[in-house]
């Protein structure tokens, strides 16, 4: 049976095509009623994109682990990608890193948001293949199961312990050297010194020569929503991109871009 609230589908609500204001806005802040530091993980069993399973039941034998959220559309997860990469260079052999594909955050022609669910497991592949992630990509259902049990922004991280409790909470991973600090803490058998990293001034900056990017890669409608629900946003990108502002690692991404076949890129 769907799940229904104010005579909608939860589900046709979350897989929205167009962006909104009142989506931007929620991004900026997490509700009281999220999970954080302290907090346990929900249980949950998501299938990964080599044929694998991440489960909440897993932790307990594998140790810490940096969960991220994130997708292909999404300016803040291009941002995060290259600190993330490094960060697993550093600590993946210490703690498992799992990147959860949730749902498009800029929705376009190229990236239009999944119906079918081998739809978006494509999509997390074209995700993994895009940053060259060297670590697990993971996919959540359609509906956003796990992304709503823990929280629904586009690109949260968190640290979670073997006992299946949150010890670090980031509200964007592209705060690299916040979830640095809170793993070394952490293989090193202590709690982080800060339990959560929510500053949002730095991050947005961060990730401003990313949205043009993104809003290229998404394909049409995805600019013309940007104009529509944020046009201060839009005009920076524009902007950042008509002076070859380019982000940071952007040249590795457009190698790995020109070599998927058209039909990777396409869809």
């Amino acid at each position: 049976m769907a799940n229904v609230a104010n005579g909608k589908d939860v589900g046709q609500c979350y897989r929205f095509e167009r962006l909104t204001l009142p989506i931007i806005l929620r991004d900026l802040y997490f509700r009281k009623s999220d999970p954080g530091p302290g907090d346990r993980v929900p249980e949950f069993d998501v299938q990964t994109v080599d044929g694998g399973r991440f489960r909440s039941s897993d932790f307990a034998q594998i140790g810490p682990v940096l969960l991220i959220f994130g997708s292909s559309t999404c300016p803040m997860t291009d941002s995060a990608a290259p600190g993330l990469n490094e960060l697993h260079l550093r600590f993946g052999d210490r703690v498992r890193f799992v990147m959860v594909n949730v749902r498009e955050a800029h929705p376009g022609e190229t990236f239009p948001q999944p119906r079918t669910f081998d739809a978006k497991n494509t999509h997390a592949e074209r995700l993994r293949d895009l940053h060259g992630f060297g670590f697990e990509v993971a996919v959540d259902d359609l509906d956003g199961t796990l992304h709503h049990a823990l929280s629904q922004k586009p690109n949260s991280a968190y640290v979670v312990g073997a006992s299946g409790t949150i010890l670090f909470r980031a509200h964007w991973a592209n705060d690299a050297q916040a979830l640095a600090a809170a793993l070394d803490a952490v293989v090193a058998g202590k709690l982080p010194r800060h339990s959560q990293s929510g500053g949002l001034a730095r991050p947005m900056l961060r990730m401003l020569p990313n949205l043009a990017p993104v809003l290229d890669r998404a394909g049409s409608g995805a600019w013309a929503d940007m104009w529509r629900v944020a046009p201060p946003l839009a005009a920076v990108a524009l902007a950042l991109k008509a002076l070859g502002v380019r982000p940071r690692g952007a040249s590795v991404q457009n190698k790995r871009c020109r070599g998927l076949s058209p039909m990777t890129r396409l869809g």
